[in-house]
């Protein structure tokens, strides 16, 4: 028998996906950015969480996305690293999900762009799929090009 996996789910651009709920240090609604000059288009700013100063990645640039629309304000996934917390801005918070190990496959070949390397692969659920985040991958950015038409704001 299948050992189950626990997820912390989330939207972004419409996709569903997850990373391993022990991972996550916490979730929060949208907290203030400062903005970090010169910095990766992908770091949209850092954040003060209870005095601790934690970078925040949006995932949408990360995956390739287009931004978010200006009136919807991002959520935060606090994710535990080995050089401390760090934040990766989603659309939506969905639930902590159990899901059977056998359900999961590896990502597919045909798969492009920056979602190769970050999907680890896919869980097939009743309703759709949940797509498992490599979340060591997400956040390291000194090894992605900078967007086009990007000037670090």
């Amino acid at each position: 028998m299948a050992k189950d996996n626990q997820y912390c789910t989330f939207y972004l651009d419409g996709y569903y996906f997850g990373v391993e709920v022990l991972q996550v240090q916490e979730v929060i609604r949208y907290q203030e950015m400062t903005s970090v000059p010169l910095a990766h288009p992908v770091v949209r700013g850092l954040i003060n969480l209870r005095g601790q100063i934690v970078t925040a990645i949006d995932l949408r640039r990360r995956l390739g996305f287009a931004d978010r629309p200006a009136d919807q304000l991002p959520m935060n996934v606090v994710i535990r690293t080995d050089e401390g917390a760090v934040s990766f801005l989603v659309d939506e918070i969905g639930d902590v999900l159990d899901v059977d190990q056998d359900s999961f496959e590896r990502a597919p070949e045909t798969m492009q762009g920056p979602a190769r390397e970050l999907i680890r692969g896919v869980h097939k659920l009743k309703d759709g799929l949940l797509l498992i985040l490599d979340k060591d991958k997400a956040i390291q950015i000194d090894c992605v090009p900078a967007l086009a038409g990007e000037n670090g704001e």
